[in-house]
């Protein structure tokens, strides 16, 4: 996609009456492939006239909103993203003006701003700066002023950024479509010109976005404006999506490697054996020539050589594993040296999966059981705060290491936020994980959230501890209507009361029935809760259902002693 061709713009902006001119603006239109993966930024931000540094304020929310959320990872979504921004500039603000500096007292800014990315707009804003959008002709305000006016003539900034250290921040999302023109203003500008002038300027200038800015920005000093005036005006002449033609061109650059058998070498990788192999991928241990390194090569078969959709996931994995930095974590090898074929390399791991250790070990220890699921959540933690889920986690896809370190492998099932955000000519697949692991909400068609994966940590802890499933072999989509938790107690009554409580509440039908965060559980596996302490408050069914059965049959037949005696 060319950049320039993507939107017009127009700025004007003056200090008016004013001594210093506290308003500031601006648009970061980056090149691809940034540009797909975090979008285009307008901002807008005035000083409050009534703080010593109000032009550092509003120089200050712009610079950082511009450069900083180019920063943040691309696998958090937009909200996220300028959330944290402008929470950190935030704070900065406040410690700024806590330092005590004649410079540095009262620093505030109100600002309004736009993210474009794909066919999707995110507004942010604070205080009485304003958006509106002009579509088919019409003009449309986006924003409400975070003002309270005490009388006709008095009123005051009930939110600002550098005010408060709770930062409260209107935001909405919508989709954008061609031709879409935004206005971004000034109180000093909307408070002397009526909205239906500036949308007459802005028509009557439309080939020329910078005069009509220009004319609105006069015409309100014209009008009397005491303040300082900025406009600016942005209109998208296309989408800022992904170009079908280049993904295809992308995913088909490398060739599929050909069979590869041991001494075969593929880019300085000298094959030692075939590790695995499914109708989807192969994998081989390899030793780097030039290091001596024992590393791993995952290939795709040549099965899918003409499917997009799985060459996507394919390139999608290496993307995933590479933006996480966690020693729970298998990592991808970056590759300095050309690449020829479509592959990754991964670091070695030289031990046995979850499930080889679960058949060596059927019955573990408490103590090892949490060492492991302490780090199989420390894993899980570093996807999610790249705002990744894993949605495939299970004994087969985590490995132990000679030296009892715990890592997740496997990220061909993982959802990542920030590319949900962008709109693709591919057709991505919705994979629900692996039957008696996933959650119930990928059953019911439900979103996903970091609780599905809290939920798949939970049957592996039972599964660890037990040896069998917290719901049964049947656990399906069938069956979530009838779903009955297996109490721990009926299968080992040394098993502490807590500990059963504490996975209970994990793998819950409901997501908002579990933990908040996945920390809160690992907690609750170690140190008795009392909420778990009483059993009162669990169905016998549930803590015993032989028990319950056998004293419905005894009662059943009973009765019918009693009516046959009757008679």
């Amino acid at each position: 996609m060319q950049a320039e061709s993507l939107i017009d713009l127009g700025q004007s902006s003056d200090k008016g009456l004013k001594v210093e001119n506290q308003d500031s603006y601006g648009v970061l239109l980056p090149e691809s492939p940034v540009l797909e993966q975090k979008g285009v930024a307008v901002v807008i931000a005035d000083g409050v006239s009534g703080c010593d540094a109000g032009k550092l304020a509003s120089e200050s929310c712009v610079k950082s909103l511009l450069a900083d959320y180019y920063c943040t990872p691309d696998s958090w979504t937009v909200k996220t993203s300028v959330q944290k921004v402008l929470t950190a500039t935030n704070r900065w603000m406040l410690g700024m003006a806590q330092q005590g500096g004649a410079n540095q007292k009262g620093l505030a800014t109100t600002m309004s701003a736009l993210i474009v990315k794909s066919s999707t707009v995110h507004l942010f804003h604070i205080g009485d700066t304003r958006i509106y959008r002009i579509r088919d002709n019409k003009l449309e305000l986006l924003t409400d002023d975070h003002r309270f006016w005490v009388s006709k003539d008095k009123n005051y900034l009930t939110r600002a950024m550098g005010i408060d250290l709770h930062l409260e921040i209107d935001y909405t999302n919508f989709l954008l479509e061609i031709g879409d023109t935004f206005l971004f203003s000034t109180d000093g500008v909307h408070e002397f010109i009526s909205d239906a002038v500036m949308l007459e300027k802005i028509i009557d200038n439309t080939n020329n976005l910078d005069r009509a800015a220009r004319e609105i920005t006069a015409l309100a000093m014209k009008n009397g404006s005491d303040d300082n005036v900025t406009c600016q005006l942005v209109r998208f002449n296309q989408l800022p999506q992904i170009n079908e033609q280049e993904v295809y061109r992308k995913l088909t650059e490398l060739p599929f490697p050909p069979d590869l058998n041991a001494g075969m070498i593929i880019d300085g990788y000298r094959i030692e054996r075939e590790l695995h192999a499914s109708n989807r991928t192969q994998v081989y241990l390899a030793t780097d020539e030039k290091t001596g390194q024992r590393v791993v090569i995952k290939t795709p078969s040549v099965n899918y050589v003409d499917d997009p959709t799985f060459l996507d996931m394919f390139v999608h994995e290496e993307w995933i594993g590479r933006r996480i930095d966690s020693n729970h974590v298998l990592k991808i090898i970056e590759q300095t040296r050309t690449r020829r074929f479509l592959y990754y390399v991964t670091e070695y791991i030289e031990g046995q999966t979850l499930r080889h250790w679960m058949s060596d070990n059927p019955q573990p220890s408490l103590h090892e059981v949490r060492g492991i699921v302490r780090q199989i959540a420390r894993g899980l933690r570093a996807f999610h705060r790249k705002e990744m889920i894993h949605q495939d986690l299970k004994p087969e896809n985590i490995i132990i290491d000679t030296q009892g370190t715990v890592k997740i492998i496997d990220f061909g099932s993982t959802k990542v936020a920030g590319v949900e955000e962008i709109a693709s000519p591919i057709h991505r697949l919705s994979l629900l994980g692996t039957q008696h692991y996933t959650a119930p909400e990928y059953l019911l068609g439900q979103a996903a959230s970091y609780r599905s994966d809290a939920f798949s940590l939970g049957v592996i802890t039972y599964e660890m501890i037990s040896g069998q499933l917290p719901f049964s072999e049947k656990y399906g989509e069938k069956a979530l209507s009838k779903l009955t938790y297996l109490s721990l107690l009926n299968i080992d009554l040394d098993i502490p009361l807590w500990v059963d409580g504490a996975i209970r509440k994990t793998v819950k039908r409901k997501p908002s029935n579990r933990y908040e965060e996945i920390s809160e559980f690992i907690h609750d596996l170690s140190y008795p809760n009392k909420e778990f302490t009483e059993v009162a408050h669990i169905p016998l069914i549930e803590r015993n259902p032989l028990i319950v059965w056998k004293g419905l049959a005894i009662l059943s037949l009973l009765a019918n002693i009693v009516l046959l005696w009757l008679k």
